[in-house]
């Protein structure tokens, strides 16, 4: 645990670099990092669980930050409040074209006790599409994704 403590505080230097992190993507991959090794600590107890939630947060981090801007993790975070399981719900956005449509699966409590739901995730951008699934759990009363 120490050393993948010294390790990621060694790290984050370089992130933090002015000039580096430029991006919405690289903001949301290092910020997706440090989330997933800290979730990944905790539910691992080893460095191979903080390894693997890091490298998990930091893709999705990138994913969620390169493509959705504020009003469409609203729309994402309102899915998993107020959609029916299985149903989906599209939306496009307005200022960039990129299309949305998020299937939320029914809630569960995870090992800790909150309650958490999956869900498929399709993104279509210039043409593109890419479907991934994301976990996200209640925390202190609003949707966190894992």
């Amino acid at each position: 645990m120490k050393k993948t403590m010294f390790i990621a505080l060694a790290l984050i230097p370089l992130f933090l670099t002015p000039g580096c992190v430029t991006t919405n993507g690289q903001k949301g991959a290092l910020g997706g990092a440090a989330g997933g090794a800290i979730i990944g600590q905790a539910i691992g107890h080893n460095t191979g669980g903080t390894l693997i939630g890091a490298a998990v947060g930091s893709l999705f981090g990138y994913m969620v930050g390169n493509e959705m801007d504020k009003a469409d993790k609203s729309q994402l975070y309102n899915a998993y409040e107020t959609s029916p399981s299985r149903k989906t719900t599209q939306w496009v956005n307005p200022d960039n074209g990129n299309q949305y449509a998020v299937t939320p699966q029914p809630a569960y409590k995870d090992n800790a006790g909150r309650n958490c739901r999956e869900a498929e995730i399709l993104t279509t951008i210039d043409g593109n599409a890419e479907k991934t699934v994301a976990t996200a759990c209640r925390v202190n009363g609003r949707w966190v994704i894992q």
